[in-house]
This record gives C-alpha cells, sequence and structure tokens, in this order.
C-alpha cells in the first residue's frame, strides 16, 4: 500500500461547485482516507494503486478546466505541522 497527498481546485466553470465537489469525494470514498481539519482542498489516502492509476480515477469526474495533483509520500521523506492522528495514520500507512 501507498499514502498518496491530493490537492485540488475546482473552477465553476461546467458543473455547479457543489456537484463537482460531491462528484470528487464520491470517488474519494473509493480509498482509505484522511483530511487534515483547514487545509482545504487536500486528503490522504491509501491505496495499492499507481499515481497515475489514482490520478486518472479522480480525473475521470472533473471539468477541463480544474486543477489535481497527486503525489506520493514516502515514509520519513514528508514534514509539516498537522495533528498527531494525521501522521499517526501516514505513517501507518507509507
Amino acid at each position: 500500500m501507498s499514502v498518496f497527498v491530493v490537492t485540488w481546485n475546482l473552477n465553476k466553470e461546467g458543473l455547479s461547485y457543489s456537484q463537482a465537489k460531491a462528484a470528487l469525494f464520491e470517488k474519494f470514498a473509493a480509498y482509505d482516507r484522511i483530511t487534515q481539519k483547514d487545509l482545504e482542498s487536500v486528503i490522504f489516502i491509501s491505496t495499492s494503486s499507481s499515481v497515475h492509476q489514482v490520478q486518472a480515477h479522480l480525473r475521470s469526474g472533473l471539468d477541463n478546466n480544474d486543477t489535481l495533483f497527486v503525489s506520493k509520500i514516502f515514509k520519513n521523506e514528508s514534514d509539516g505541522w498537522m495533528s498527531q492522528v494525521v501522521w499517526d495514520w501516514i505513517n501507518a500507512r507509507a
């Protein structure tokens, strides 16, 4: 299993923001996941899929003007200021 950080920006053209957000979060439901309060548009997911498979799965529900970034997290190769619960979740899965 791998841990990925996913961040996105949903623009308002095409689908309404609420529809686009609901569709994206429906895609996130396929993964073991956690969020950090106050880090909007960021989610951490755990999966055996590759970064390219995750990106393709999530991208399939977005408009062409939306943006998406997916990157693999390696244990002891990331740092930041987040809750211990989130760090414990990441470190248990990375």
